[in-house]
């Protein structure tokens, strides 16, 4: 059965602010602008993938089949909950150069 609207609004916006939050401190600590927005796709294939780590260093291209096949049977709302995640990394990149070209220094 499908997810409710309310479900799904939720659920974009914390995805949002959960991965912005998580960008925004990786960027400060790492002064790294973009490093959640190259991080993130691994971190949401692996979440779609739903196998553990070693699986995909032992047998890679059973895995990769079987990661394709998972995310093209991804279900409209999320794959949108999952693509309001990568929004949120690539918002607090910006928020991060934005302020560090009006001078404020993070770390």
């Amino acid at each position: 059965m499908g997810m409710s609207i309310p479900l799904m609004v939720i659920s974009i916006v914390l995805f949002f602010i959960l991965f912005f939050g998580l960008g925004f401190i990786l960027n400060m600590l790492f002064r790294k602008t973009w490093i959640m927005a190259v991080v993130y796709p691994i971190i949401a294939l692996y979440i779609t993938g739903d196998l553990r780590v070693s699986e995909y260093v032992t047998n890679f291209s059973s895995s990769m089949s079987f990661l394709w096949e998972r995310v093209q049977s991804l279900a409209v709302a999320d794959a949108v909950i999952l693509l309001s995640g990568f929004a949120g990394s690539i918002v607090s990149g910006w928020v991060i150069r934005i302020l560090r070209v009006r001078g404020y220094r993070m770390f």
